[in-house]
């Protein structure tokens, strides 16, 4: 499987975080899963750090490449085709960040690990 972590469960992730379901650990641990943190994430990351609403041991230039290699998560690059299926999207979310994901799956036909449950109302494959 090619599972897509939304940006809180790639936080509950490397911080080991009980929030994370059983089942999304489950899948996350697989060693047949392959698994993907955006770059629109990290962009989520790095911006709320530097507004003080997100505390990180280390400036997220360092932490989130060093945390993704830790735990074996790839960096999902952003393209033209999932940037331009926004177009496409219903609005149903809001977040510009969870839209940009939303995109990123279902253009590249990946599963999104994520508890939100707006997103589970789009045509992608989700899991919680």
């Amino acid at each position: 499987m090619k599972i897509l972590l939304d940006t809180c469960a790639f936080l509950w992730i490397i911080t080991d975080d009980p929030k994370l379901s059983r089942q999304a650990r489950k899948l996350f641990v697989d060693p047949e899963n392959e698994v993907y943190l955006s770059v629109a994430s990290t962009w989520e990351i790095a911006i709320k750090y530097k507004l003080g609403k997100l505390s990180l041991p280390n400036p997220p230039q360092e932490y989130i490449p060093s945390k993704r290699r830790q735990h074996n998560i790839d960096s999902l690059s952003l393209d033209e085709e999932a940037t331009l299926h926004l177009a496409k999207l219903p609005d149903l979310h809001k977040d510009p960040f969870d839209r940009i994901l939303i995109c990123q799956a279902i253009v590249a036909g990946l599963i999104l690990l994520t508890p939100d449950e707006l997103i589970t109302q789009y045509a992608l494959r989700s899991v919680w």
